[in-house]
């Protein structure tokens, strides 16, 4: 077998074993049993414990962004941008539970240098919503009002809220990823497009 293909398939194993076992739990005889290889051919290949789970944060990380990224059709209306992008995302972790729980419950609470390596993620998925929600604007019109400032902060809040809601969805039977993404629709959409329009909420007496 390929060194490739067999390191994948050690990777598939590994990712199985950390979201179910968890990071400090799982061993790699674990992972190496099952992956059907010798532990001495998955140090062989990945190093060490921390070295692997770090690869399969960032393989996970890479194909999350993808299945975002690829599923946004451009030239269509802002709405249906942001909606496609929201399906693919609810999708991608729907169809990849463990990858999705390495991510978001195992890398994020083993401190360093897993938080950084999500944080990556982050960064990717906030630039790219960022950009869609800047391109709502303009298209809203032409001499947007919104700042830079707001528009990132509209995509961490919306990511976040993402984030928490397919950690919800994927514990929750019966919740789709088209019902997934239009819940989030239905709360964002609304607010961001009379933000878009000038008819922001403000605070009275303040």
């Amino acid at each position: 077998m390929p060194r490739a293909v067999r390191e994948q398939q050690m990777m598939d194993a590994a990712v199985r074993t950390f979201a179910q076992r968890g990071y400090r739990a799982a061993s790699m005889d674990e992972i190496a049993e099952l992956a059907g290889v010798s532990k001495p051919l998955v140090y062989l290949y990945l190093n060490s414990k921390e070295e692997l789970f770090t690869a399969c944060i960032r393989r996970e990380s890479k194909a999350l962004v993808e299945a975002v990224q690829a599923g946004v059709e451009p030239g269509i209306p802002a709405d249906r941008q942001l909606w496609s992008g929201l399906r693919a995302f609810f999708t991608h972790t729907a169809e990849n539970p463990d990858g999705w729980a390495v991510l978001h419950q195992q890398a994020s609470s083993h401190g360093e240098p897993f938080v950084s390596e999500v944080g990556v993620l982050r960064k990717e998925i906030v630039a790219f919503v960022t950009g869609l929600i800047g391109a709502a604007a303009r298209e809203a019109h032409r001499d947007p009002a919104l700042p830079d400032r707001d528009v990132t902060g509209l995509a961490q809040a919306l990511v976040g809220a993402a984030e928490a809601l397919a950690g919800w969805a994927n514990v929750t039977p019966g919740v789709s990823a088209k019902e997934a993404a239009t819940t989030l629709m239905n709360f964002s959409w609304a607010g961001l497009e009379n933000l878009m329009h000038g008819r922001g909420w403000q605070s009275r007496g303040e």
